[in-house]
């Protein structure tokens, strides 16, 4: 095994007498703002979007708002079964268990369902372990990206805000 030399790996990296000045950095910086302020004023280079007309287009693995499935039926797919809850490294799911009863039974296909599931927001980390812990299929991190809010209550979604509408996709696939 060699060794290295380290007076001579210092002296590579050594500065010159001018870059040493504090008005060479400051000058340096001020030149890189210039360029791109030119870039984005004159040349069209803009790398803003006009939000509400344009929308940013993400990458299939973006990590979005909490969505829950329905299966093909139209039934919910959370069972109750607090995976995602215990899983939650944040601590930001809360679950209250329901049995079925017979009035109901057309909505839920298990013998549990989820009475009450909220997800603080505020306290998430958006990790995707309640959507991998999930046995159901029943969460997943694939709605929409915008999550801004006026207060903490519209920051904490409940079931009804997460429960899609219309059938969702076969278990184990994503859409």
């Amino acid at each position: 095994m060699g060794t290295v030399n380290v007076i001579n790996v210092a002296k590579k990296h050594k500065l010159a007498w001018y870059q040493k000045l504090y008005s060479y950095s400051i000058g340096k910086g001020l030149w890189i703002t210039l360029k791109h302020f030119i870039k984005a004023a004159f040349l069209r280079g803009a790398v803003t979007l006009e939000f509400p007309e344009k929308r940013r287009k993400y990458s299939t693995r973006f990590r979005g708002m909490h969505t829950m499935k329905r299966d093909e039926q139209g039934r919910e797919r959370c069972t109750s079964c607090f995976c995602c809850m215990w899983i939650c490294p944040a601590d930001a799911i809360k679950i209250e268990a329901g049995h079925v009863t017979p009035e109901i039974q057309h909505l839920h296909p298990e013998d549990k369902y989820a009475k009450k599931f909220e997800i603080d927001l505020l306290r998430c980390i958006f990790c995707g372990m309640c959507e991998e812990a999930c046995p159901k299929g029943a969460i997943y991190l694939d709605g929409p990206a915008e999550m801004a809010a006026d207060n903490r209550e519209d920051l904490i979604l409940t079931k009804e805000r997460m429960m899609q509408k219309a059938g969702g996709p076969i278990l184990g696939e994503r859409v």
